[in-house]
């Protein structure tokens, strides 16, 4: 069952694509569909985002194994692409996402579970 979309913002006339051969390799944010919540951040390449497009899952670019994986492809957490946005300079990625399971691979809902230092 798919998670209505909460995501506030405001779409282009045209699809926004990013520019691979400007950043071949760019960072990629998971945003849950529903709460907005910040779930991860990971690199996607041109390998990753045509394959992401293909199959509607998020793919990304390992960079400790120089390879294409699929989100929760061992885990089975994986993430559904409700949306994808492009940042204003085509070199930033923002997956929207129906997140199965935990989006980190310590067990938690999403990486960013530890509370940083405030600044003073």
């Amino acid at each position: 069952m798919s998670k209505t979309r909460r995501f506030i913002g405001t779409p282009t006339d045209r699809p926004a694509t990013p520019n691979f051969e400007r950043t071949p390799l760019m960072p990629a944010i998971a945003q849950d569909a529903v709460s907005g919540e910040v779930l991860m951040l990971a690199w996607v390449d041109q390998e990753a985002w045509k394959a992401s497009m293909e199959t509607g899952f998020a793919h990304y670019h390992s960079r400790s194994r120089n390879a294409l994986w699929k989100k929760g492809e061992s885990s089975g957490h994986v993430q559904e692409i409700v949306e994808t946005r492009v940042d204003c300079d085509e070199d930033a990625i923002l997956y929207i996402v129906n997140q199965t399971g935990a989006a980190c691979h310590t067990g938690e809902r999403t990486c960013f579970y530890r509370e940083g230092q405030a600044p003073q």
